[in-house]
């Protein structure tokens, strides 16, 4: 059937081939946008508490896309497909949709979360970065590329899980509490939960069958147009899957709640690393390949855009504020025209 699906797409027309990959990554954002109503639906009725799954189940489900897309791109030998989405999402997290956000509104701070959480966004950027160059011979990552090997995937996802339930333990002490009142709900609601669940389930799947279709599309919009699948993967694939964290980011603006759309870029960006290059890596025998281009330009530009947003953090006070959008923004720019212009 796969085959068929790429015999399909080689012979398909430029405009419909186009059609077709906008129309996946809108499907993906969709459906990312199901799972995480329904996850938070279900969450609720289960009694845990709201500040956990803002936590921890919106993060994951936001970026649902992302691990989905790059884990495919991985099992059917697409690497640069696979890394470069989880690279070029932090990116887009954190320039584009963190950008537009402090437009709409000034963005209020919690310093002392967006502190703890911040740096373990860095921290986990740089570790990826680390993993990717060659213990033997690092220097050779610039001329010949490197590669994430499938034991540091392992590690992420191990990483993954004391990081979540961490997030849980944070939150349980600063005096998140599961009421009664909310486990009883949820046991009068069996019914109402099996249901929430179906759904659940078929926004998962709805995920991975627009993902079987825009991988095999973008390899052969790659291929006509002569642009290398990790440079699609860095800016238009990696925009698309972004789109869940996008929707949050200006919703949550618009109504108020600019904090839950600093919290859900910050821990977009350490699934990303932790779930997404994690699992993609873990599941291929030869790991993830690193071209040099990441060394000499992805890799620079996702730690310059988090360097920003940590030193907007720590010069902003109580907000950050329109010009500092602006800042964001425009590095995301920068490095979208960069990543065409040098290819």
């Amino acid at each position: 059937m796969e085959e068929q699906l790429v015999h399909f797409l080689r012979d398909t027309p430029g405009l419909l081939l186009a059609a077709i990959i906008v129309a996946s990554l809108g499907l993906l954002g969709k459906a990312a946008d199901w799972l995480v109503e329904y996850a938070v639906v279900l969450s609720e009725f289960s009694g845990i508490p709201k500040l956990v799954i803002g936590a921890t189940i919106v993060s994951l489900g936001t970026t649902m896309p992302e691990a989905v897309v790059s884990v495919l791109a991985a099992v059917q030998g697409k690497p640069g497909l696979a890394l470069g989405n989880a690279v070029g999402s932090i990116i887009c997290d954190t320039g584009l949709i963190l950008g537009l956000a402090c437009l709409i509104s000034p963005l209020p701070l919690d310093r002392k979360v967006v502190n703890r959480q911040g740096w373990l966004q860095f921290g986990s950027g740089l570790l990826l970065v680390i993993a990717s160059f060659s213990l033997a011979s690092p220097l050779t990552a610039f001329q010949t590329g490197g590669r994430l090997e499938r034991g540091w995937g392992f590690l992420f996802l191990i990483l993954l899980g004391i990081y979540l339930w961490q997030s849980i333990r944070w939150s349980r002490a600063e005096g998140a509490q599961v009421s009664g009142d909310e486990l009883e709900r949820g046991e009068k609601d069996h019914p109402a939960v099996v249901r929430i669940a179906v759904r659940l389930s078929l926004a998962i799947l709805v995920v991975v069958g627009a993902s079987w279709v825009l991988i095999p599309a973008v390899s052969e919009a790659a291929t006509r147009m002569s642009i290398p699948e990790s440079i699609i993967a860095v800016t238009m694939v990696a925009f698309g899957t972004s789109l869940p964290e996008l929707v949050t980011a200006i919703t949550a603006t618009r109504q108020g709640h600019g904090e839950l759309a600093v919290g859900n870029v910050i821990g977009a960006d350490i699934l990303n690393v932790l779930f997404v290059a994690g699992a993609s890596s873990a599941v291929t025998r030869g790991g993830l390949e690193a071209p040099s281009h990441f060394f000499t330009l992805y890799f620079p530009s996702m730690l310059l855009i988090l360097l920003v947003f940590r030193l907007g953090v720590r010069f902003s006070g109580s907000h950050l504020r329109r010009p500092f959008g602006l800042v964001l923004l425009a590095s995301y720019v920068v490095v979208t025209l960069v990543s065409y212009v040098g290819r």
